[in-house]
């Protein structure tokens, strides 16, 4: 049986509705729209006749790469591309989860003065510019750099020690961390301490609170963090192209290229084959999460 609001309630319904008016129509314009417009571009053509090719150009196109040994290879060149950008996005993205748990808890079960203090370092970083902070790194793992001078004296040449992939991935950990710690600490901060006390007098060790109770009921800022960290380092091209020192392509860069050459239409369709495979992978995490808290395994 269907309840009926009172008219005290019926105006406050309202009200929450003409609320999310802007919001609404914010999302539609900035974020609705410019999707439309990347999936017609993507299956359209130079005048805008339906087409698949720009699709299928992204799985077949290939190109000659030349191996240690001397000899060249075939591969699928945006193929390969991809899957370097995927793999190092995801590295940074486990690299960032590591870091950002434990500190996340640390700062959940600090006390308050503790918290804004780590909140504020952490939040610094973010006050400048992206590309100053990329540039910053840059001053520090180029040659001349601070720890290529410290290393110079132990004759260890930084490149190759992190190599340029290092350097990419030093970046986007640097540049996505706060991403990862906010949505960790923001769940961890409402934890019920007291469903942490039972679990010990109950008989869990440390181990088994973490596994049982803090991991199970952090998991929504986990998906959230990995979620807004992933996305931009894998669609990353600054990063790649300051730090990587133009030896590698990733995703974002070869989609900035295309945009520069003006072959939009194949620029979208990368675009919007990135934008399909990340909100995939984002579902089957979301609904794997959702079977694991529902389930209390």
């Amino acid at each position: 049986m269907t309840k009926k609001l009172t008219r005290k309630e019926q105006r406050g319904f309202r009200a929450d509705q003409l609320a999310l008016g802007p919001y609404s129509l914010w999302a539609v314009i900035f974020i609705l729209v410019p999707l439309v417009f990347v999936a017609y571009y993507a299956f359209t053509d130079n005048n805008f006749n339906f087409t698949l090719d720009n699709i299928m150009r992204f799985f077949t196109s290939t190109s000659q790469v030349l191996q240690d040994d001397g000899s060249s290879k075939e591969v699928y060149t945006y193929l390969v591309i991809f899957w370097r950008s995927l793999k190092l996005a995801v590295i940074s993205t486990l690299i960032c989860l590591v870091l950002a748990y434990p500190l996340a808890y640390i700062m959940a079960r600090a006390e308050a003065k503790v918290q804004k203090t780590f909140m504020t370092i952490i939040m610094i970083p973010m006050w400048m510019n992206f590309l100053i902070r990329t540039y910053a790194w840059m001053t520090i793992l180029q040659d001349t750099g601070i720890l290529n001078n410290f290393l110079g004296a132990l004759h260890i040449p930084l490149v190759h020690i992190i190599g340029t992939e290092g350097a990419v991935v030093i970046g986007m950990v640097y540049d996505y961390f706060p991403y990862m710690v906010l949505p960790l600490y923001s769940i961890m901060a409402k934890m019920d301490v007291k469903l942490l006390e039972a679990a010990r007098d109950l008989g869990c060790s440390s181990a088994g609170v973490l596994r049982r109770v803090v991991w199970p009921l952090s998991l929504p800022g986990v998906i959230n963090g990995i979620t807004m960290v992933l996305i931009p380092s894998i669609s990353t091209f600054y990063i790649s192209q300051k730090l990587g020192d133009g030896k590698f392509f990733l995703i974002g860069d070869a989609i900035e290229s295309q945009y520069v050459a003006n072959n939009l239409h194949f620029a979208a369709a990368m675009a919007f084959i990135l934008m399909v495979v990340l909100l995939a992978c984002m579902g089957a995490m979301q609904i794997l999460t959702n079977r694991h808290t529902e389930g209390g395994k």
